[in-house]
This record gives structure tokens, C-alpha cells and sequence, in this order.
């Protein structure tokens, strides 16, 4: 990551804000209901609308560790410009 005017490291990233958004895509996935208020199709009889918000919960997931590493990332990245900048 280069190092901005000034020595700072900006608070806000590109790894934060895809972070962000991945945190964001579940969350709207499943309470956007009128997308998933259907029962067809069925998978082994289970209507759409309960077997849409089971898929969720590992697609959730992943998308969290994303999030997770994509701020690790940052943070590793930040704490790398802190020690360049305290080594002026």
C-alpha cells in the first residue's frame, strides 16, 4: 500500500469498503423477502423460501471470513506503514 502525503494511512480503504460490502451482501439478500416469498421451486419437497435462507447461512459465512481476511489485510498493512513512518 503506498504511503500517502503526510505520513497517515487513510482511514477508509478499498479492503475496508469491500469488506464492508461483503458483510452488506447477506444482509440484504435476506431481507429483501419479496425476492425469496415463493415456494416453487422445491428441492425434496422443501418450498424455495426455506431452503433460499438455509443456503444463506453457509454463503453467509463465507462471505464473513472474506471480510475477515480482507481486514486482516488492511490492518497488516497499516501496522507495516506505522513502523515505516516511526522509522524516519
Amino acid at each position: 500500500m503506498p504511503e500517502p502525503p503526510g505520513g497517515r494511512v487513510p482511514a477508509v480503504t478499498p479492503e475496508r469498503v469491500l469488506a464492508g460490502l461483503a458483510l452488506l451482501v447477506p444482509i440484504v439478500a435476506t431481507l429483501w423477502v419479496s425476492s425469496y416469498d415463493k415456494t416453487d421451486p422445491d428441492v425434496g419437497g422443501v418450498p424455495f423460501f426455506y431452503w433460499y435462507q438455509l443456503l444463506w447461512v453457509p454463503v453467509s459465512a463465507v462471505f464473513t471470513v472474506a471480510a475477515y481476511l480482507l481486514i486482516n489485510r488492511d490492518e497488516k498493512a497499516r501496522k507495516a506503514a506505522r513502523k515505516a513512518g516511526d522509522a524516519r
